[in-house]
């Protein structure tokens, strides 16, 4: 076990030279290697009272990693070289319930052939009809359905509840959505079912708790909108991107649905250039709510996860609760937000919002490097 006998506490300073920490913090709780693999499980308490130490919260943290094929000798680490990276983790994300049986039945709502124009952002909207199951069933996982190569380039997807009085004749061809020229059956679609954003993986349903598909009240056309972000405007591309749907007979206790917090599509809505920090807030009134939840769900509704969104100026997200005028333990927040890292956050315990209670969706900018104006799109789903 000599090859282990090297962890130690290191810290790095401004001009990113490793240096080691008097306090020694980590503490080894596992070792292993084999022919090609090195293991190593530690641990350290989430405050370290270290100067030199980053507090571990439930925001996104960048893990940074390096290796060299030698260990550690006295005289210090080696040079990496080019085996390094990132990777942004939510380290206090409480792990997924996975209780899926393989053989569980899936649709597939995916883009045919869509072409990308050669422009920063494209909003593409797509019909789909939900595959006739004639009985209530749960949809218990969905799963991103991107195009390899495709990873940067499609940055979140909605999927929209329609009226149930279309015909199947809105399936025949997709659009670019909020076009002048869109179809009208697009406007019947204002209720949001699911939210994916670039950096998720799949998102799995609570073991109680599913999406209802199959009865009458239950979503029978679908639009899924898919935002396209291209800042390099490349010409030619074409996509075929979409979303898997896990389903199954046997019913869960609760339906699932999507409340929407935050600030929606506006041009009263701007963020002045060159700003270090610039605060928005989206308010969802305890009068909102009282008419929202008040005569269908007078027992309040009750929240397991949260997807907080926001694009390439947004730094930190805060979805504040306020219940009889009070302030809450925050419902979620992340202060480190990275662009390419978008994960719904599960609630380590459900909280209850009741009719009358408030939400403020508290969004943090930084334009400091911009010289004209930025408007701000949806930012928390």
């Amino acid at each position: 076990w000599a090859t282990f006998s090297f962890q130690q506490d290191y810290f790095t300073d401004e001009n990113r030279v490793l240096k080691k920490d008097p306090q020694q913090d980590y503490h080894l709780e596992y070792a292993m290697e084999n022919s090609t693999h090195t293991i190593l499980a530690f641990s350290r308490e989430l405050h370290t009272c270290d100067t030199n130490d980053k507090s571990i919260t439930e925001s996104t943290v960048r893990v940074i990693w390096a290796y060299h094929h030698k260990d550690m000798g006295e005289a210090g680490q080696n040079y990496h070289g080019s085996n390094r990276g990132t990777k942004s983790l939510r380290l206090l994300n409480p792990e997924k319930e996975e209780v899926l049986s393989a053989s569980l039945p899936y649709f597939d709502l995916t883009n045919k052939d869509v072409p990308v124009p050669d422009k920063d952002t494209t909003y593409w909207c797509q019909m789909f009809k939900i595959p006739v199951q004639h009985e209530k069933h749960h949809v218990t996982k969905v799963e991103p359905l991107i195009q390899k190569g495709h990873e940067n380039l499609v940055h979140h997807i909605l999927l929209y509840q329609c009226s149930s009085n279309l015909n199947d004749s809105v399936l025949d061809y997709g659009h670019e959505c909020y076009h002048p020229n869109m179809p009208d059956s697009f406007l019947t679609c204002e209720t949001v079912i699911f939210a994916w954003a670039i950096g998720g993986e799949g998102f799995t349903y609570p073991p109680h708790v599913g999406l209802s598909i199959g009865t009458a009240a239950d979503p029978q056309f679908v639009l899924m909108e898919v935002h396209y972000d291209n800042p390099s405007y490349t010409e030619g591309l074409i996509d075929n991107s979409g979303l898997r749907l896990i389903y199954t007979p046997v019913l869960r206790k609760y339906d699932a649905g999507v409340i929407e917090a935050g600030l929606w599509v506006s041009l009263f809505h701007n963020i002045p250039p060159g700003m270090p920090e610039f605060v928005s807030e989206g308010h969802c009134t305890l009068e909102c709510l009282e008419e929202a939840l008040g005569a269908e769900r007078p027992a309040g509704i009750h929240v397991f996860a949260v997807l907080l969104h926001a694009h390439l100026a947004g730094r930190a997200i805060r979805m504040r609760h306020f219940h009889n005028g009070e302030e809450q333990k925050l419902l979620a927040y992340d202060d480190e937000f990275d662009f390419n890292f978008q994960e719904f956050q599960y609630l380590k315990e459900e909280r209850t919002i009741l009719p009358g209670d408030n939400l403020i969706t508290e969004c943090h900018y930084s334009t400091v490097d911009r010289i004209r104006m930025t408007w701000v799109r949806r930012v928390l789903m």
